[in-house]
């Protein structure tokens, strides 16, 4: 991960082991792995459950710039809770004033594409879909909206922000 560069003071002797963290490392960091984490699933109502199902996520950090990755599959014992949904990000969101907006997916009995919602100062990522095949209007996926979830139902979000620090 990228870090704050030092400053140099008038006299200081420059070694191979500054010149190799000040500029290899900061170099390399730019092409590094990505960081898994994660993420914590929420709504605004009855709480849900990914039990057998798989929730992940995965971001890089360069700079205060966020990339990032959740993509969560909904097994046999899931529960779905009520309520709008949000998952936690990797790193807080930057008190910009601006919302972010990105992709989100959901594949059920049909593919619903969306969009992410990073609001300012923000800790968690809201996803919004289509409300139905017919009222094609954004809102928060939920357990019902735009189909009744059930196992086998993956979300997949992808977005770009700017972190806190």
């Amino acid at each position: 991960m990228t870090f704050a560069p030092r400053t140099w003071v008038v006299g200081e002797v420059v070694t191979a082991a500054l010149m190799n963290q000040e500029i290899r490392d900061q170099f390399n960091s730019f092409f590094g792995a990505w960081t898994a984490y994660t993420p914590v699933w929420t709504t605004t109502g009855t709480a849900p459950n990914i039990q057998n199902g798989t929730l992940t996520g995965r971001y890089m950090k360069i700079g205060r710039t966020v990339i990032c990755e959740i993509n969560m599959t909904a097994g046999s014992t899931t529960t779905f809770g009520t309520g709008n949904y949000s998952w936690s990000l990797p790193v807080a969101a930057a008190s910009s004033g601006m919302a972010i907006v990105g992709t989100s997916m959901l594949l059920g009995t049909d593919r619903w594409n969306g969009t992410i919602v990073v609001s300012s100062a923000a800790t968690t990522v809201g996803a919004f879909v289509p409300i139905s095949a017919t009222n094609t209007r954004s809102d928060f996926i939920t357990n019902t909206r735009p189909e009744t979830l059930a196992s086998g139902a993956q979300i997949r979000l992808t977005f770009v922000y700017e972190a806190a620090s």
